[in-house]
């Protein structure tokens, strides 16, 4: 009998009460496990000490076996990191941020399962992109990630642009994301790339302490942006949602 791929959610950034967004019976299934596949192995261990606060770990921190998975891991190596599953052991999938296999490499590992007939259980947590939506007052209804745009900024005011006429045509709200440390450019670009009446939302640290969300129009962030009024939101995780009216 093969064992269950547990989906477990992580944080949206650093914090020291886990309840907040993580729920008591994902930290319990988490707490049994010992074996898991992660981006990062380090900031994998970071967590579990987390959930050890109040679960306690079925063994030593050191003695729990992390495997890697990232978007330098070989398509070739996924069979491996699914053997103990085929074996009959339990594992968890981990992001390093948010829900497992969403905009996460992740995602090729969860496929696999499914052709093994492997059990794969999606665990309740925070997603960046749903928070995003829910807050933004954008469509709901009808919505697409984008992932990354192109740095090159011809580029990318050419994809903004076909996002916005998409969503225009479509009604659909077109969600993205940046590197933290790019926010400025990304928010600049998509002022200058979209009408005037598009709803731009910024969603920043979602979840976290220091969240902070706001939807304009493109006129509007236009203003703010020309006062000097930038969001705060250098180095910190951001979802940008647009919306065409």
């Amino acid at each position: 009998m093969t064992g269950t791929l547990y989906l477990i959610p992580n944080t949206l950034g650093a914090t020291d009460a886990l309840s907040h967004v993580i729920p008591e019976h994902v930290q319990a299934i988490t707490a049994r496990l010992d074996y898991f596949v992660a981006e990062n192995a380090k900031t994998a261990r970071g967590f579990l000490k987390l959930i050890a606060v109040g679960h306690p770990l079925a063994r030593p921190l050191q003695e729990i076996e992390i495997a890697e998975l990232n978007v330098n891991t070989p398509a070739t190596a996924l069979a491996g990191l699914l053997a103990p599953l085929l074996a009959g052991r339990d594992a968890g999938l981990v992001s390093e941020a948010g829900v497992p296999a969403v905009a996460d490499p992740g995602a090729d590992l969860v496929r696999l399962a499914h052709q093994h007939g492997i059990i794969v259980k999606p665990l309740v947590g925070p997603s960046s992109l749903l928070l995003a939506v829910m807050a933004s007052g954008l469509n709901g209804q009808s919505f697409a990630f984008n992932g990354y745009l192109p740095t090159d900024a011809a580029l990318r005011i050419k994809r903004i642009k076909e996002l916005e006429n998409r969503s225009r045509s479509e009604k659909q709200t077109q969600l993205l994301i940046e590197t933290p440390y790019r926010n400025a450019a990304m928010l600049d670009a998509l002022v200058l790339g979209c009408q005037q009446s598009t709803l731009i939302c910024v969603a920043t640290d979602l979840s976290l302490p220091t969240e902070a969300i706001r939807t304009l129009s493109g006129a509007k962030w236009k203003a703010l942006l020309a006062s000097g009024n930038a969001p705060d939101f250098h180095k910190k995780p951001t979802v940008f949602l647009l919306l065409a009216q």
